[in-house]
């Protein structure tokens, strides 16, 4: 087949004059910083999930620091999470001092394996951190039920969710938390931000105080028209809150979730018929369970080739590519730390290797999704 000549990327915003007006109106306004519009698009997240509070942060990984922090999360404790995860994660609990747990993946999904769940709980267990990955919920109906058994928190990491439902509900819908990213990677974009979805009105005073210094009221309230700009600190804290220009941004990107998302999947139902029954290739399995798939990212498994060879062939075909993730508990201060053994994630393990996330994103046409399963098809054939 002939090369293209123009570079199809793995990902990029889908940005477009509903977004430019909202920026371009805030920058106008006078008011940048957070203020209004993170408060309604906060508002909005909320009708969204079904969650009592919306707490918008600089980013997901701000979000996840919070709610361990929040949590009381400390040094000896541990918190279970699967391997199959961004690296943040498993920063956040290391530098709090605590143990990340790990449990092992199902290989089609790439979602934490319920059944392995139980039998990592200990006395030291505080919390159990989900990943919906790839934008396939995880069977949440048995993770509460394991929860509520054994007294734990459940924080969902709810970076690759954002329009994936589980039986009707939304992510960060169940009463427990739930943590959202913007990265320009992911199904709306602020460009870098974060949103932590909850239920508990103590949690929500808690994390307010973190989120911005300790101070109780934020800028809007202390300088808008009648704010009285003294405070008191009365904890430290962070400085991990989102601007209103950001919130613009998102507020018109959660406007067209619906139209962005049904691209995604329209994209993806396109990948699964034009590489079905491939050789050597393993498509992305998708839960048994009644759920909406959000589709942030469509992975692959290249089992019949190196993949480091795979992805040099994308390139030459001028395919942009990702890995998403290196499993986590194969980084190196994780091995020095932790020491896993080999062969314990067997499933993550055999996933490792082989991951490789194809060009998806709002903006691709039908003809390129044609193209990147033409390719493909011949570099396997070619392997």
């Amino acid at each position: 087949m002939e090369i293209r000549k123009d570079f199809l990327p793995l990902s990029r915003p889908s940005i477009g004059a509903r977004e430019i007006e909202g920026v371009v109106s805030c920058l106008k306004s006078g008011w940048i910083t957070t203020g209004p519009l993170c408060k309604a698009f906060e508002d909005k997240f909320c009708k969204l999930t079904g969650a009592s509070y919306a707490l918008s942060l600089s980013s997901g990984t701000a979000g996840m620091h919070l709610m361990l922090l929040s949590l009381g999360i400390k040094r000896g404790d541990e918190v279970i999470t699967p391997s199959m995860t961004f690296a943040s994660t498993l920063n956040m609990i290391t530098l709090l001092g605590a143990k990340p747990v790990f449990v092992d993946v199902h290989y089609d999904t790439l979602n934490i394996n319920v059944d392995l769940i139980e039998g990592k709980i200990t006395k030291k267990t505080k919390a159990i951190v989900p990943v919906h990955f790839a934008g396939a919920p995880v069977d949440m109906d048995r993770i509460l039920g394991l929860a509520k058994k054994n007294d734990l928190p459940v924080m969902e990491d709810a970076a690759h969710g954002l329009g994936a439902y589980y039986k009707g509900v939304h992510a960060g819908g169940w009463g427990q938390t739930a943590i959202f990213s913007f990265h320009p990677i992911k199904n709306i974009t602020t460009g870098e931000g974060g949103m932590i979805t909850h239920s508990d009105d103590r949690l929500e005073s808690r994390l307010k105080l973190l989120r911005f210094h300790g101070i109780e009221r934020d800028a809007w309230k202390r300088y808008g028209k009648g704010g009285n700009p003294e405070y008191d600190i009365k904890t430290p804290g962070f400085k991990y809150n989102l601007t209103d220009i950001q919130a613009a941004l998102g507020l018109a990107q959660l406007s067209r979730l619906e139209e962005l998302n049904s691209h995604r999947t329209r994209l993806a139902d396109l990948y699964r018929k034009g590489l079905e029954g491939v050789s050597g290739l393993d498509l992305p399995g998708v839960p048994h369970y009644p759920h909406t798939h959000a589709w942030h990212l469509f992975i692959i498994k290249v089992a019949s080739m190196e993949r480091e060879r795979f992805m040099q062939e994308l390139s030459r075909y001028n395919i942009g590519y990702g890995i998403h993730f290196p499993a986590a508990h194969r980084l190196n201060y994780i091995q020095k730390r932790y020491k896993i053994k080999k062969g314990e994630l067997k499933e993550t393990e055999r996933a490792n290797n082989r991951l490789v996330s194809l060009p998806l994103f709002p903006d691709m046409k039908e003809g390129d999704v044609s193209y990147v399963c033409g390719a493909v098809r011949e570099i396997l054939k070619n392997g």
